[in-house]
């Protein structure tokens, strides 16, 4: 019956994807949660004073939108590689040990992060507690465990194709997950030199995040867009291949704007700086080209929010990823914005836009399968304001977060940098001026306002298409012409 969530509507790898979806959910909302907190310390530095530390819920902030995104990913490929590939999964069963065995995972280092982060760093707190690498602070353990799950993903995936048909974005998609599972290797060792210890931390920080992501989400979105608009697929494919030219022409060269201040050679600022910010715009222009290909072929999409989070996301990649991480990434800047509030703006705006858009467009296109092939485009009965009020919330929030950290940051770029040459007294002196301190409490609004969307946004997915009875007119994949 249409409306009612069923799962003999779903195959076997679709019904695995929405359990990846269900968890991406729940640690989203820890995400905004642990980041509100986070941000109310900032300026109310003795809230939760010796109870929760602001070093613990930046930790769980970060690690939780990190881990809720790569969940998205896997169920988002799980939710495609039967239809992609004409064949059910192979080695299901193995695939679901593998999201049990992380999720419990994940469970163990929450619960760790909160409870127990004290005490001497040794061989032992590095296997069992935390390795204290910022960004990647899961223990050794959890660290192998990843792996293991990346390789279960990879044969799955893999075998599933080699079983079935292979495409640009299948072949695209299996090289991609090889470098999923072996690049996040390069953090599980240290060497006694600092500087190249942050060499092989920022291939983890920046490759498996950025490049390894960039691809994998760049096979989904092509599929998205054959999906939801009937995208040619020799277009869609056309871009993903451009999109591994440049992540192999740009963004490996590109990780040199990281290398500005450990201690590599000076080519590196050259380097660095002129190839960091050419990666999203495969994505911009996928998207692009395929609106104008779908206008002029009259085609119409079935799941109108689905599609509008796929074309947020490839502007919020482009202004997130590119413009807002090229505006601070010359070393010319550089120099005075390392480190400072400008780069988290950047963050704010790079991690929504590029990925958490992508994942909440496949969010609504599990619902509508998993609900029989709902009506989810315009005049949806009963619920059709909450998904665009979300959307609404969700951007004003983080744009506004964006630019108040923008503020932030440049307040600190002058006064700590330029004046005060990066002294301990200029940093105090940055962090009580008036314009961090309202650019903080800015912040905090803006982070009310995005867990507001956050909220509303969960509300809608449990319940849209819930009173639907229409079934929804699907576009078929346009043949070339």
């Amino acid at each position: 019956m249409s409306g009612v969530l069923d799962s003999k509507n779903l195959n076997g790898g679709q019904r695995l994807a929405v359990k990846y979806f269900s968890v991406a959910v729940v640690l989203f909302l820890a995400q905004v949660v642990f980041g509100m907190v986070a941000a109310l310390q900032y300026v109310m530095p003795d809230l939760f004073y010796d109870v929760l530390d602001f070093n613990v819920n930046r930790m769980v902030h970060i690690n939780a939108m990190v881990v809720w995104l790569l969940y998205g990913f896997i169920g988002a490929v799980y939710w495609l590689v039967e239809d992609e590939a004409g064949h059910e999964v192979v080695g299901l069963p193995l695939g679901n040990i593998a999201f049990y065995v992380l999720t419990a995972a994940v469970t163990v280092v929450v619960a760790v992060y909160l409870l127990v982060q004290t005490g001497p760093g040794e061989m032992q707190t590095i296997w069992l507690i935390n390795e204290g690498r910022e960004y990647i602070e899961a223990p050794r353990w959890a660290d192998i465990g990843i792996v293991v799950v990346m390789l279960v993903f990879f044969f799955n995936i893999s075998a599933t194709f080699m079983k079935g048909r292979w495409s640009g974005i299948s072949g695209v998609l299996v090289l991609d997950l090889v470098a999923l599972a072996a690049i996040y290797l390069c953090g599980m060792f240290f060497t006694a030199n600092v500087s190249v210890d942050q060499y092989w931390w920022w291939w983890v920080i920046h490759l498996w995040v950025e490049a390894t992501w960039e691809v994998l989400v760049g096979c989904i979105m092509a599929w998205g867009l054959i999906k939801t608009l009937g995208a040619r697929r020799k277009i869609v494919t056309t871009w993903l291949y451009i999109e591994v030219a440049l992540m192999f022409g740009s963004g490996i060269l590109g990780l040199g704007h990281h290398y500005f201040w450990i201690g590599t050679p000076e080519y590196w600022l050259s380097i660095g700086g002129f190839f960091s910010a050419l990666e999203p715009i495969p994505l911009v222009a996928m998207v692009v080209h395929a609106v104008y290909d779908a206008g002029v072929h009259k085609f119409k999409s079935a799941n109108h929010p689905a599609l509008a989070w796929l074309i947020a996301h490839a502007f919020g990649n482009f202004f997130g990823a590119g413009v807002w991480g090229f505006m601070h990434t010359l070393p010319q800047i550089n120099l005075y914005t390392h480190g400072t509030q400008w780069s988290a703006s950047h963050g704010h705006l790079a991690f929504f836009g590029a990925y958490a858009t992508i994942n909440i467009a496949f969010f609504y296109l599990a619902l509508q399968k998993w609900r029989g092939d709902v009506w989810m485009a315009s005049g949806l009965a009963g619920n059709g304001w909450r998904w665009k009020w979300a959307l609404g919330l969700l951007h004003l929030g983080v744009v506004g977060m964006t630019v108040a950290l923008l503020i932030a940051g440049y307040e600190q770029s002058f006064i700590e940098r330029a004046i005060g040459g990066s002294s301990w007294q200029a940093f105090f002196e940055a962090q009580m001026h008036p314009w961090f301190v309202m650019a903080m409490q800015w912040r905090v609004l803006f982070g009310v306002i995005t867990v507001a969307g956050v909220l509303l946004l969960v509300w809608d997915l449990l319940t849209i298409g819930a009173r639907e009875t229409r079934r929804a007119e699907f576009v078929t994949e346009a043949v070339s012409s």
